[in-house]
């Protein structure tokens, strides 16, 4: 799935989603309903909907983004980032390379990694209810 076009997604996700999805972006500190999200659940990729996150590895960073200390196993992908000069490295899902955010290496155990995600590029899903179908990119 990797490989589609920023048109593809325009037809089912909001501008600022594709913004960071696609052209890797990032919202601002502190904009996400999903940093104070504490529910039972899991965290998808907005975009195709491959769970990314559950809710038990989330934690308070106090960075203003949802934080994670372990995605779900094969659901990330990850890169070298030079856009502020030192390295960070970034990720992406899995399925279909949209930009989830940066990974650092100051978080809690057992880890001590923090997957610092931007909220536009996930949804929450509470436990409970099924997740979405994973999306396949639209018809042009």
């Amino acid at each position: 799935m990797t490989g589609n076009t920023r048109r593809d997604w325009e037809a089912v996700l909001p501008a600022d989603s594709c913004h960071v999805l696609f052209e890797e972006g990032t919202e601002r500190a502190g904009s996400s309903p999903l940093n104070a999200e504490k529910r039972a659940g899991t965290f998808i990729c907005a975009a195709c909907h491959t769970p990314l996150f559950t809710q038990d590895t989330k934690f308070n960073s106090g960075t203003g983004w949802p934080s994670f200390w372990q995605p779900l196993p094969g659901a990330v992908e990850t890169k070298t980032d030079f856009k502020l000069i030192v390295p960070r490295t970034e990720y992406h899902c899995a399925r279909c390379g949209g930009h989830q955010g940066h990974v650092f290496g100051d978080g809690p155990a057992p880890t001590g990694q923090r997957y610092c995600n931007n909220g536009v590029a996930l949804r929450f899903i509470p436990e409970g209810e099924d997740l979405p179908a994973i999306r396949a990119v639209p018809e042009a």
